[in-house]
């Protein structure tokens, strides 16, 4: 039958024109929806039940499109490149026998992920809909596609089971640490996008092992990651995870604060704690990145969101990423460990790097002396064009990246000997974003290129992790996992 699903952004475009009608069956087709459907009318509305009735090709003009990907960058197309709207995907599958006669058999849907509202429809059938990108959510269909004939093999009864590898530890946080099965851990590391040439966000394995060999090369023990798939490889390389909501960032408004935005984010930390909980890598939910805490109405929402978090799981830490005056923060009352985002001689006091260590000393200390709690620099670092070098060094050069991340390392250095127990550059890699006359094709502060190939600061930061796992007495990759014993990714 067919399988059909469409994702939604944020608001409706024109049907494309000169888009090629599909005529595979290989991989699911999409196109986008049509201006006088609105994201506003769709929602429920009863055309979508008629609508998807019938198959795409007879609709109108399709695309073959690969499954996992981002439709933006797949074709040539200009308007394609920077739709925004509802996109309908379609996928004919062909069932088992067993699933479909079998009527003790339990036919599941499952959606890796999709963003990021999603409706979906199994042979015309509406069956599941979902709010947020990056996690998945499932749909049982065993009514829609089952007989009704009970299955009989020789082979007898047969059962369904899956493996879970296991990893035991602990986590604790003092008032200036962060421990590890009883020890100090230090968490230097990476933020990374989900982002690569064409694909876009689609999950790539290829591209993944790359990752994962980068951060090998780099050092890293940690970072902030989405996928689940990447959640696996963490557990068997041994990088700890600070697992943070995908779905929900409060803006600068009070009104998204109200009991719809809170009813929905503690639907989403549910059905985050739900998949990943089981993971040893992950040592701490984020809630929220560079929420806009300092609204009166943040203090309550916080309060619940991270005492909702704490209940579903009370083995872990919960944070979140903030940007805001460690005086005007009303969430931070709350986290366990403060999370704090800046971007010194960047996005203000432009190319005048001397400030920077006074401005991050004051930055710690104004944290640490209000809140008596461990503090990790979340981000931090400087858009790079590869292959731009001046020296004095200059905005969106190699050198001026280089000289940035040293200024911060020198009050690093300091602090971390008293109560900052990680740092997490931003970013592992260059990605696409929209355009803007900020952004330079992309925003351009990985250490890499979004083609992987490492900038300046790349060695910089190699010889700086390498440094901090020496001077630990168990180097993260020196610590092998079982599971690895037998993989194709053991040193």
């Amino acid at each position: 039958g067919d399988v059909q699903g469409m994702p939604c952004q944020a608001q409706a475009h024109p049907v494309l024109p000169g888009c090629q009608k599909a005529v595979s069956h290989g991989p699911p087709k999409a196109f986008p929806d049509h201006p006088c459907h609105p994201p506003h009318s769709l929602h429920r509305a009863d055309h979508l039940a008629q609508r998807c009735r019938y198959s795409l090709y007879t609709s109108g003009p399709t695309l073959d499109m690969p499954v996992p990907s981002s439709f933006n960058d797949v074709g040539q197309d200009r308007q394609l490149r920077s739709f925004v709207g509802w996109v309908w995907y379609e996928r004919e599958a062909t069932l088992p026998q067993r699933w479909t006669q079998d009527l003790g058999t339990r036919v599941v849907l499952r959606i890796g992920s999709a963003h990021y509202y999603a409706i979906v429809w199994v042979n015309g059938v509406h069956v599941a809909e979902h709010e947020g990108g990056h996690l998945p959510f499932e749909a049982d269909i065993s009514k829609l596609v089952q007989s009704g004939l009970t299955a009989q093999t020789a082979a007898g009864s047969v059962s369904d089971f899956y493996t879970l590898p296991v990893g035991i530890r602990t986590v604790a946080v003092t008032e200036h640490q962060f421990l590890i099965n009883g020890k100090p851990f230090y968490f230097h590391g990476v933020n990374k996008h989900e982002d690569a040439d064409i694909r876009g966000k689609g999950f790539d394995w290829p591209l993944l092992v790359k990752d994962f060999n980068l951060l090998r090369w780099l050092g890293a023990n940690a970072f902030r990651p989405y996928a689940e798939e990447v959640m696996q490889l963490c557990d068997r390389y041994g990088i700890v995870v600070i697992d943070e909501s995908p779905g929900v960032v409060p803006a600068a408004l009070p009104a998204h604060y109200g009991n719809v935005s809170l009813q929905h984010h503690l639907e989403v930390m549910e059905e985050l704690v739900r998949r990943d909980k089981n993971h040893p890598a992950v040592v701490m939910w984020s809630v929220a990145n560079e929420p806009a805490s300092f609204l009166k109405p943040a203090g309550y929402y916080f309060k619940t969101l991270i005492a909702h978090t704490k209940a579903l799981d009370p083995s872990r830490p919960v944070t979140f990423v903030t940007n805001s005056n460690y005086e005007a923060d009303l969430g931070a009352p709350y986290v366990d460990v403060i999370c704090v985002n800046s971007y010194y001689s960047w996005y203000h006091d432009y190319g005048h790097m001397e400030v920077i260590q006074l401005q991050l000393t004051t930055q710690f200390e104004n944290w640490y002396r209000t809140y008596q709690k461990p503090i990790i620099q979340s981000e931090y670092g400087a858009d790079t064009i590869a292959g731009f070098h001046q020296d004095p060094p200059l905005m969106f050069s190699e050198e001026y990246q280089k000289g940035l991340l040293e200024q911060y390392h020198l009050v690093l250095d300091q602090k971390r000997k008293e109560y900052v127990v990680g740092e997490l550059i931003w970013n592992f890699a260059d990605f696409m974003t929209n355009q803007s006359p900020q952004r330079v094709m992309g925003n351009k502060k990985g250490i890499f290129t979004r083609q992987r190939q490492p900038k300046g600061a790349a060695f910089l930061l190699r010889e700086r992790y390498w440094k901090l796992a020496n001077e630990t007495r168990y180097p993260w990759s020196a610590v092998k996992s079982p599971c690895l014993e037998n993989s194709p990714f053991t040193l």
